[in-house]
Protein backbone atom coordinates (compact mmCIF):
# COMPACT_ATOMS: atom_id res chain seq x y z
CA UNK A 1 0.00 0.00 0.00
CA UNK A 2 0.86 3.71 -0.47
CA UNK A 3 3.26 5.48 2.20
CA UNK A 4 -0.10 8.25 2.73
CA UNK A 5 -2.38 5.15 3.50
CA UNK A 6 -0.28 4.29 6.82
CA UNK A 7 0.69 7.77 7.33
CA UNK A 8 -2.81 8.33 7.39
CA UNK A 9 -3.52 6.16 10.75
CA UNK A 10 -0.34 7.95 12.31
CA UNK A 11 -1.92 11.36 11.83
CA UNK A 12 -5.07 9.61 13.20
CA UNK A 13 -3.73 8.18 16.32
CA UNK A 14 -2.09 11.46 17.39
CA UNK A 15 -5.54 13.36 16.88
CA UNK A 16 -7.25 10.92 19.08
CA UNK A 17 -4.44 11.18 21.73
CA UNK A 18 -4.54 14.96 21.48
CA UNK A 19 -8.87 15.35 22.61
CA UNK A 20 -7.51 13.49 25.82
CA UNK A 21 -8.53 16.61 27.57
CA UNK A 22 -12.11 16.37 26.92
CA UNK A 23 -12.25 13.17 29.16
CA UNK A 24 -9.33 13.87 31.51
CA UNK A 25 -10.98 17.06 32.75
CA UNK A 26 -13.99 14.71 34.23
CA UNK A 27 -12.02 12.31 35.58
CA UNK A 28 -9.33 15.01 37.46
CA UNK A 29 -13.12 16.53 38.98
CA UNK A 30 -13.82 13.45 40.45
CA UNK A 31 -11.19 12.90 42.25
CA UNK A 32 -8.87 10.76 40.24
CA UNK A 33 -5.40 11.36 40.50
CA UNK A 34 -2.91 10.98 37.49
CA UNK A 35 -1.73 7.48 38.98
CA UNK A 36 -5.28 6.35 38.85
CA UNK A 37 -6.26 7.26 35.55
CA UNK A 38 -3.61 5.61 34.02
CA UNK A 39 -4.07 2.68 35.85
CA UNK A 40 -8.11 2.79 34.67
CA UNK A 41 -6.43 3.63 31.12
CA UNK A 42 -4.46 0.15 30.62
CA UNK A 43 -7.00 -1.87 32.63
CA UNK A 44 -10.37 -1.05 31.02
CA UNK A 45 -8.28 -0.87 27.69
CA UNK A 46 -6.78 -4.52 28.34
CA UNK A 47 -10.46 -5.25 28.89
CA UNK A 48 -11.72 -4.54 25.97
CA UNK A 49 -8.83 -5.75 23.81
CA UNK A 50 -9.36 -9.21 25.24
CA UNK A 51 -13.08 -9.33 24.93
CA UNK A 52 -12.71 -8.45 20.72
CA UNK A 53 -9.31 -10.73 20.68
CA UNK A 54 -11.18 -13.89 21.99
CA UNK A 55 -13.97 -12.70 19.69
CA UNK A 56 -12.38 -12.38 16.56
CA UNK A 57 -9.28 -14.78 17.08
CA UNK A 58 -7.72 -16.55 20.01
CA UNK A 59 -4.69 -17.36 18.96
CA UNK A 60 -3.85 -13.44 18.92
CA UNK A 61 -3.64 -13.72 22.66
CA UNK A 62 -1.20 -16.43 22.06
CA UNK A 63 2.81 -15.34 22.54
CA UNK A 64 6.31 -17.28 23.01
CA UNK A 65 7.47 -16.82 26.81
CA UNK A 66 10.93 -16.14 25.32
CA UNK A 67 9.37 -12.81 23.78
CA UNK A 68 7.89 -11.29 26.74
CA UNK A 69 10.55 -8.84 26.82
CA UNK A 70 8.87 -7.32 23.39
CA UNK A 71 5.11 -6.72 25.30
CA UNK A 72 7.43 -5.36 28.53
CA UNK A 73 9.31 -3.03 25.98
CA UNK A 74 6.15 -1.98 24.87
CA UNK A 75 3.80 -1.42 28.31
CA UNK A 76 6.50 -1.13 30.73
CA UNK A 77 9.92 0.53 29.78
CA UNK A 78 8.00 2.81 27.22
CA UNK A 79 3.93 3.04 28.47
CA UNK A 80 4.43 3.32 31.93
CA UNK A 81 7.99 4.91 31.95
CA UNK A 82 7.70 7.58 29.78
CA UNK A 83 4.02 7.96 31.83
CA UNK A 84 5.13 8.23 34.77
CA UNK A 85 8.23 10.55 34.20
CA UNK A 86 5.98 13.02 31.76
CA UNK A 87 3.41 13.31 35.18
CA UNK A 88 6.52 13.91 37.53
CA UNK A 89 8.20 16.72 35.21
CA UNK A 90 4.72 18.32 34.83
CA UNK A 91 4.54 18.84 38.45
CA UNK A 92 8.51 19.28 39.32
CA UNK A 93 8.34 21.75 35.75
CA UNK A 94 5.17 22.59 34.57
CA UNK A 95 2.96 20.87 31.93
CA UNK A 96 4.53 23.16 28.77
CA UNK A 97 7.69 21.88 29.63
CA UNK A 98 6.89 18.39 30.00
CA UNK A 99 5.44 18.49 26.68
CA UNK A 100 8.80 20.27 25.10
CA UNK A 101 10.90 17.40 26.60
CA UNK A 102 7.84 14.53 25.52
CA UNK A 103 8.43 15.63 22.19
CA UNK A 104 12.10 15.19 22.11
CA UNK A 105 10.57 12.08 21.13
CA UNK A 106 11.30 11.79 17.42
CA UNK A 107 15.07 13.74 17.79
CA UNK A 108 15.41 10.00 19.98
CA UNK A 109 13.24 7.29 17.18
CA UNK A 110 15.30 8.97 14.31
CA UNK A 111 18.44 8.18 15.62
CA UNK A 112 17.75 4.88 17.24
CA UNK A 113 15.93 3.80 13.46
CA UNK A 114 19.16 4.80 12.13
CA UNK A 115 21.22 2.35 14.72
CA UNK A 116 18.54 -0.76 14.41
CA UNK A 117 16.73 -0.31 10.91
CA UNK A 118 19.32 1.21 9.36
CA UNK A 119 16.81 3.80 7.93
CA UNK A 120 18.20 6.56 5.75
CA UNK A 121 18.36 10.24 7.72
CA UNK A 122 17.37 12.73 4.59
CA UNK A 123 16.91 16.24 4.09
CA UNK A 124 13.16 16.71 4.36
CA UNK A 125 13.39 14.38 7.34
CA UNK A 126 15.71 16.94 9.38
CA UNK A 127 13.42 19.64 7.95
CA UNK A 128 10.36 18.17 9.08
CA UNK A 129 12.41 17.02 12.51
CA UNK A 130 12.85 20.71 13.01
CA UNK A 131 9.63 22.19 12.24
CA UNK A 132 7.90 19.76 14.66
CA UNK A 133 10.23 20.48 17.98
CA UNK A 134 10.16 24.41 16.80
CA UNK A 135 6.30 23.76 16.81
CA UNK A 136 6.14 22.27 19.80
CA UNK A 137 8.25 24.90 21.65
CA UNK A 138 6.00 27.44 20.08
CA UNK A 139 2.45 25.92 20.91
CA UNK A 140 3.91 24.69 24.89
CA UNK A 141 4.22 28.48 25.70
CA UNK A 142 7.49 30.46 24.82
CA UNK A 143 9.66 31.49 28.19
CA UNK A 144 8.21 28.52 30.33
CA UNK A 145 11.27 27.06 31.08
CA UNK A 146 12.79 29.48 33.11
CA UNK A 147 11.89 27.45 36.66
CA UNK A 148 13.21 24.12 35.06
CA UNK A 149 15.38 22.35 37.88
CA UNK A 150 18.70 20.19 35.94
CA UNK A 151 16.43 16.80 37.66
CA UNK A 152 13.26 18.43 35.99
CA UNK A 153 15.06 18.71 32.70
CA UNK A 154 16.57 14.97 32.74
CA UNK A 155 13.54 13.30 33.98
CA UNK A 156 11.46 15.49 30.93
CA UNK A 157 14.13 13.78 28.74
CA UNK A 158 13.77 10.03 30.28
CA UNK A 159 9.86 11.07 29.46
CA UNK A 160 10.86 11.41 25.41
CA UNK A 161 13.25 8.37 25.53
CA UNK A 162 10.61 6.53 26.88
CA UNK A 163 8.32 7.76 24.47
CA UNK A 164 10.19 7.30 21.58
CA UNK A 165 10.87 3.35 23.18
CA UNK A 166 7.29 2.28 21.53
CA UNK A 167 7.93 2.88 18.39
CA UNK A 168 11.68 0.52 18.88
CA UNK A 169 9.94 -2.24 20.78
CA UNK A 170 6.63 -2.44 18.51
CA UNK A 171 7.93 -2.30 15.48
CA UNK A 172 10.38 -5.00 16.81
CA UNK A 173 7.48 -6.79 18.16
CA UNK A 174 5.34 -5.95 14.46
CA UNK A 175 7.93 -9.12 12.65
CA UNK A 176 6.64 -11.96 15.02
CA UNK A 177 3.31 -10.40 15.98
CA UNK A 178 -0.21 -9.14 14.82
CA UNK A 179 -0.48 -5.31 15.74
CA UNK A 180 -3.78 -6.15 17.75
CA UNK A 181 -1.23 -9.10 19.96
CA UNK A 182 1.07 -5.98 20.85
CA UNK A 183 -1.29 -3.21 21.38
CA UNK A 184 -3.30 -5.94 23.85
CA UNK A 185 0.02 -6.89 25.63
CA UNK A 186 1.08 -3.07 25.19
CA UNK A 187 -1.95 -2.45 27.75
CA UNK A 188 -1.62 -5.42 29.82
CA UNK A 189 1.63 -5.06 31.71
CA UNK A 190 1.41 -1.61 31.63
CA UNK A 191 -2.19 -1.65 33.75
CA UNK A 192 0.12 -4.19 36.15
CA UNK A 193 3.51 -2.40 36.23
CA UNK A 194 1.14 0.63 37.45
CA UNK A 195 -0.74 -0.97 40.43
CA UNK A 196 2.01 -0.23 42.95
CA UNK A 197 1.51 3.40 42.26
CA UNK A 198 -1.45 4.08 41.90
CA UNK A 199 -3.26 3.41 45.64
CA UNK A 200 -5.88 1.04 43.69
CA UNK A 201 -8.13 0.55 47.05
CA UNK A 202 -9.10 4.08 46.68
CA UNK A 203 -10.84 3.89 43.31
CA UNK A 204 -14.15 1.58 44.00
CA UNK A 205 -15.04 5.17 46.18
CA UNK A 206 -14.46 7.00 43.35
CA UNK A 207 -16.75 5.27 40.57
CA UNK A 208 -20.38 6.69 39.73
CA UNK A 209 -22.53 6.02 36.04
CA UNK A 210 -20.04 9.09 35.01
CA UNK A 211 -16.81 8.10 35.67
CA UNK A 212 -17.57 4.45 34.40
CA UNK A 213 -18.47 6.70 30.83
CA UNK A 214 -15.35 8.82 31.00
CA UNK A 215 -13.01 6.01 31.96
CA UNK A 216 -14.07 3.56 29.06
CA UNK A 217 -14.23 7.04 27.05
CA UNK A 218 -10.30 7.44 27.42
CA UNK A 219 -9.81 3.87 27.26
CA UNK A 220 -11.54 3.77 23.96
CA UNK A 221 -11.14 6.55 22.05
CA UNK A 222 -7.51 8.03 23.62
CA UNK A 223 -5.91 4.35 23.94
CA UNK A 224 -7.56 1.96 22.19
CA UNK A 225 -7.89 3.38 18.49
CA UNK A 226 -5.24 5.40 18.56
CA UNK A 227 -2.48 2.49 19.81
CA UNK A 228 -4.08 0.42 17.18
CA UNK A 229 -3.75 3.33 14.57
CA UNK A 230 -0.44 4.02 15.33
CA UNK A 231 0.94 0.30 15.25
CA UNK A 232 -1.01 -0.12 11.92
CA UNK A 233 1.18 2.68 10.59
CA UNK A 234 4.54 1.89 12.03
CA UNK A 235 3.74 -1.65 10.21
CA UNK A 236 4.08 -0.01 6.79
CA UNK A 237 6.34 3.23 7.33
CA UNK A 238 9.77 4.25 8.49
CA UNK A 239 9.68 4.37 12.24
CA UNK A 240 11.45 8.04 12.47
CA UNK A 241 8.64 9.20 9.85
CA UNK A 242 5.65 7.94 12.08
CA UNK A 243 7.25 9.69 14.93
CA UNK A 244 7.02 13.07 13.81
CA UNK A 245 3.73 12.45 11.87
CA UNK A 246 1.81 11.53 15.38
CA UNK A 247 3.22 14.99 16.88
CA UNK A 248 0.01 16.52 15.23
CA UNK A 249 -1.21 15.60 19.05
CA UNK A 250 -0.39 18.59 20.51
CA UNK A 251 -1.41 20.65 17.93
CA UNK A 252 -5.37 18.95 18.40
CA UNK A 253 -4.62 19.56 21.95
CA UNK A 254 -3.90 23.24 21.83
CA UNK A 255 -7.04 23.54 19.67
CA UNK A 256 -9.39 21.54 21.84
CA UNK A 257 -7.90 23.98 24.95
CA UNK A 258 -9.08 26.95 22.93
CA UNK A 259 -11.82 26.01 21.87
CA UNK A 260 -13.54 23.73 24.86
CA UNK A 261 -11.59 25.10 28.01
CA UNK A 262 -11.44 28.69 26.26
CA UNK A 263 -7.26 28.72 27.06
CA UNK A 264 -5.32 31.48 26.03
CA UNK A 265 -3.97 31.15 22.32
CA UNK A 266 -1.61 33.62 20.96
CA UNK A 267 0.00 34.55 17.45
CA UNK A 268 2.81 32.27 18.73
CA UNK A 269 0.59 29.35 19.00
CA UNK A 270 -0.90 30.03 15.90
CA UNK A 271 2.68 29.91 14.71
CA UNK A 272 3.59 26.58 16.35
CA UNK A 273 0.46 25.28 15.04
CA UNK A 274 1.23 25.96 11.62
CA UNK A 275 4.82 24.54 11.96
CA UNK A 276 3.67 20.94 13.02
CA UNK A 277 1.31 21.29 10.04
CA UNK A 278 4.18 22.29 7.34
CA UNK A 279 5.97 19.39 8.82
CA UNK A 280 3.14 16.62 8.64
CA UNK A 281 2.45 17.61 4.90
CA UNK A 282 5.88 17.22 3.83
CA UNK A 283 6.33 13.91 5.39
CA UNK A 284 2.83 12.61 4.14
CA UNK A 285 3.63 13.94 1.02
CA UNK A 286 7.10 11.54 0.93
CA UNK A 287 7.13 8.57 -0.67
Amino acid sequence: MKSSFYSMFVILAGTLWGIISVFLKGLYSAGFSTLQVMFLRGFISSVFMAIFLFVKDKSLLKFKLKDIWLFLGTGVISLTFFSLCYFYTILESGASVAVILLYTSPIFVLIMSVLFFKEKVTLLKILALCLTFLGCILVSGVGSTSGLSAKGFFIGLCAGIGYALYSIFSRLALKKYDYLTVTFYTFLFSAISIIPFCSISEIPNLISSKTILLSCGIALFCTVLPYIFYTIGLSGMETGKAAILVTVEPLVATIIGFVLWKEDFSLIKLIGIISIFISVLLLSREG
